[in-house]
């Protein structure tokens, strides 16, 4: 198959390298260039256009670092079609790394160099210790800060130093889990952010606790709200995502981090910080996280390996007092006994080996492309009335002009993209007009792409909001 028909122009101003990469990318939007298909060689088709050789490198060098092109050593460059799955929708729904990025062949050697040592494999298919496999725990204590986004080495008052204060849960998930479980009696009072991750409120609404949404603004929980409802309540327990927090992508500053650090001790309420999103930090410096700052260690942190690698193998982890830790222990014993050990020897193999932090600068430089596609999209759209301009993380948070609802445009569009919107993440306000969009697991073509049809669907979306019945069947994150 040959390409469609590109005009170069040498007087529009705009460089012949820029016009061939729009028709190239324009071509694959509209369905003229398939996925799949073998793009000429450098050469062959500067001489059918007739330009220089640089142009169409520079133009196929941009495709590249766009997403929608793949180049093979020996066989040639070939289009990748901006499609999320199978099914053709692009999907901003699910705040997920993406598998394009998974260093396949590194976990392959993993397990196949696994299965010629017989005690090691032993040990792995045994019941093991709740706490779970006791190299990773001593990996995640002498590497905790670099895990979460710090300098490697880098050491911090309230870091966790003994093996005792790291609990390997699955996934951030269980963690969440865990704390109800051990903290939490039905009727007590639990203070989080509004809008937050679904999870998250589910787990402590199931629980029995009584839940109250503190606003969130552009840099994290809204502390003067928090204080006022302080001062009016006794709460048991107040979840933190002060960095990249999930939908917004908001991250708490340090004066804002010490002022909520003081404010919790003041009221006696137990701070959890889930820091599942601190390693993904793509310009400006890390921020200690709470419990970093926390000189009393009373702060519970939540990690996790499931944003910066492997979201499959169900792998994150605890760090907390050994009171608290001892307590999740025995909750965690009556769910599931261990978290499996194939899963953490695999992250310990690729972390030790200095796989993780090779595979995280690639999540890095990926992430800062597609959060610029997304902030530049949603920038060249008036319907939009405001948007969060986050620094790392999954995912941001956008409002649109009053009187178009989120739920509207989302049928609008349905079909072609989808999203998640704001009453998904509510819990006592619903947001009705505002959206979350979680861009990681695109290739930028595939969020420029899905943002314009995003805006057609908000010019589209009039009216009251359609009635709504049930929730979909799927894990939101």
């Amino acid at each position: 198959m040959e390409l469609p028909a590109i005009v170069l122009s040498h007087d529009s101003g705009e460089p012949l390298y820029r016009q061939l990469y729009g028709s190239i990318r324009a071509g694959i939007n509209e369905g003229q260039i398939p996925d799949g298909m073998r793009l000429p060689a450098t050469r062959e088709l500067a001489a059918t256009l007739g330009v220089n050789r640089a142009t169409v490198a520079q133009a196929y060098e941009l495709l590249e670092k766009e997403g929608l092109l793949r180049a093979h050593v020996g066989r040639g460059s070939f289009i990748q079609a901006p499609t999320a799955g199978g099914d053709g929708v692009i999907s901003f729904s699910s705040s997920r790394p993406s598998d394009d990025l998974f260093p396949l062949d590194a976990v392959a050697r993993i397990l196949q160099d696994s299965t010629h040592d017989a005690a090691l494999m032993r040990t792995l298919l045994q019941l093991g210790s709740t706490l779970g496999y006791q190299p990773l725990r001593e990996y995640i204590v002498d590497h905790h800060l670099s895990l979460a986004g710090g300098s490697p080495g880098e050491a911090l008052q309230g870091e966790p130093r003994e093996r005792g204060e790291v609990l390997i849960t699955s996934g951030c998930q269980q963690a969440l889990d865990l704390v109800a479980r051990a903290f939490v009696q039905p009727g007590d009072l639990v203070m989080m952010e509004d809008p937050v991750y679904p999870g998250l409120r589910e787990v402590f609404h199931r629980s029995g606790g009584r839940l109250i949404g503190l606003p969130v603004s552009e840099i994290g929980l809204d502390l003067d709200a928090l204080e006022l409802a302080l001062r009016r309540e006794r709460p048991r327990l107040l979840l933190v995502t002060p960095d990249f927090q999930n939908p917004t992508g908001a991250t708490l500053p340090l004066e804002s981090r010490r002022a909520l650090l003081a404010l919790s001790r003041q009221h006696g309420v137990m701070l959890v910080e889930v820091g599942i999103y601190r390693g993904l930090r793509y310009e400006g410096e890390s921020i200690p996280s709470l419990r970093g700052l926390d000189e009393a260690g009373e702060v519970v942190h939540i990690g996790s390996f499931s944003k910066i690698a492997f979201p499959g193998l169900r792998v994150g982890w605890v760090c907390a007092g050994h009171e608290a830790v001892e307590r999740l222990v025995e909750a965690k014993q009556w769910c599931d006994l261990h978290t499996d050990h194939l899963s953490q020897y695999i992250l310990h193999e690729f972390a030790r080996s200095g796989g993780l932090a090779a595979h995280r600068e690639r999540v890095l430089e990926a992430g800062r492309l597609r959060l610029q596609a997304a902030v530049a999209g949603l920038a060249a759209l008036p319907e939009i009335a405001q948007f969060t301009r986050p620094r790392g993380g999954m995912s941001l948070w956008a409002t649109l002009r009053a009187g178009i609802d989120a739920e509207r445009v989302l049928d609008a569009v349905g079909g072609r993209v989808s999203f998640l919107p704001g009453s998904a993440f509510a819990v006592s306000r619903r947001h009705p007009n505002s959206f979350r969009l979680s861009f990681a697991g695109l290739r930028p073509a595939a969020i420029h792409q899905g943002i314009e049809w995003i805006g057609e669907g908000a010019r589209r979306a009039a009216g009251p909001p359609p009635e709504r019945y049930g929730s979909p069947h799927m894990a939101i994150v």
